[in-house]
């Protein structure tokens, strides 16, 4: 075997040029799969680690949507005082809080834009809640508090440069639908896009401001300690399904734990891993077409070397492995090559998303079994289609051979 590994090193150094435009194929399928998935693993295991950061006692519920928009805008029917009631009735809800979360026009240096506007509820123990559900974080400033008419945070977007043509800083007013607003914090940057964007200011300056009533975008619910979130979810379930008077699998309102959101993410997460994959795998295929084809050519141009092996007394199954493990080496080479760039490529996608985000939203993780499985996989891929072109030079009639 050690004769063979070394007659098919040698075959390959002496077809140079040829040996790496035929790995091209692998290495580029190779470094695609590694990176998507390093980097897909990366993703759900920041998400994950967000969600898991959150407080798991807390459920949200809102109306279903009609289209497109933040939630509970394109609700036919919105939530009101009436399902605030029923919610906080069910047993092991120790607190129901009311969010707003509507669009509004935004003016700051002569520019005018239109962004998320969030509520913010003004007891001191229902704002508490609140930050601890999405877990903010000040760049800059503070965080609302109870008492804070006529001021507002900012998301990390709304005070760039970019938006308005001027950095927005602690204290400076914007006007929001014709009033003037202080900003008193800006958040720092974080993996949802509408907390990047939003604007957040007190309940009572936001329905005054747009002339909203005694409804509401969506509501979270705090569980009591010891109840179990999921049933107190059914029982919230029912209970509005019974008022409304809808049928099960009917509703126009959803109950959502924080389970059930992080469930969704990863399975959205786990399709997009799936097609990208798919996608790259096609790269592949070429590679390992590009393998057969190699060999192919180097059965012909090798036929007075093969018929000479056979000659002085090479079987057919010497003359198989060789090809066979020249075959696997270009597929390991490519592997190798594509395992290298993908796992480069991951590092610095992540860094960058990193510190444009400035928080971990990709993290990435060396995959042993990622790295090791590739590698494998790569080798088989050149042994399956470079199996024919080995088997055809098996075959070979030494006399034939010699002739040609």
């Amino acid at each position: 075997m050690k004769s063979h590994f070394n007659l098919a090193l040698n075959n390959l150094k002496r077809r140079k040029l040829r040996s790496w435009l035929t790995v091209i194929g692998i290495f580029i399928g190779i470094a695609a799969v590694v990176s998507l998935i390093t980097l897909g693993a990366g993703l759900k295991e920041a998400i994950t680690g967000q969600f898991g950061s959150l407080s798991s006692d807390k459920l949200t519920i809102q109306n279903a949507g009609s289209g497109f928009g933040p939630p509970g805008s394109t609700s036919v029917r919105k939530l009101t005082e009436h399902d605030i009631k029923i919610i906080e009735s069910v047993d092991g809800v120790e607190n129901v809080i009311s969010r707003l979360i509507r669009i509004a026009k935004v003016e700051y240096n002569d520019a005018i834009a239109f962004n998320y506007l969030g509520s913010m509820p003004e007891n001191k123990n229902q704002l508490k809640i609140i930050y601890e559900s999405f877990n903010p974080k000040p760049a800059s400033g503070r965080l609302l508090e109870e008492n804070d008419l006529g001021k507002v945070v900012l998301g990390s977007d709304m005070a760039r440069k970019e938006l308005f043509g001027k950095k927005i800083e602690i204290g400076k007013k914007i006007i929001i639908q014709g009033k003037e607003f202080e900003v008193v914090g800006i958040l720092k940057p974080s993996s949802s896009f509408q907390l990047n964007f939003v604007i957040l200011m007190m309940e009572s300056d936001m329905k005054n401001l747009l002339n909203i009533g005694e409804e509401s975008d969506l509501i979270v619910a705090q569980i009591k300690p010891g109840y179990d979130i999921e049933k107190v979810a059914e029982t919230i379930k029912e209970k509005l399904r019974k008022d409304r008077k809808e049928k099960i699998g009917e509703e126009d309102f959803s109950v959502q734990t924080p389970l059930q959101a992080l469930s969704a993410i990863n399975t959205i997460l786990t399709v997009i891993n799936i097609i990208v994959i798919g996608i790259a795998c096609i790269s592949l295929i070429v590679g390992g077409i590009g393998i057969a084809n190699s060999m192919y050519t180097s059965v012909l141009e090798r036929k007075k070397e093969i018929g000479t092996m056979k000659a002085i007394g090479a079987r057919n199954s010497d003359i198989l492995k060789i090809f066979l493990i020249e075959s696997g080496l270009l597929g390991m080479a490519g592997g190798i090559i594509g395992i290298i760039i993908g796992l480069g490529f991951a590092f610095v996608s992540s860094s960058i998303a990193n510190l444009a985000f400035g928080q971990t939203i990709l993290a990435f993780r060396l995959n042993y079994v990622l790295v090791l499985g590739s590698l494998g996989f790569s080798f088989l891929l050149g042994i399956i289609f470079g199996l024919l072109p080995a088997r055809q030079a098996s075959k070979l009639n030494p006399v034939d051979a010699l002739r040609s």
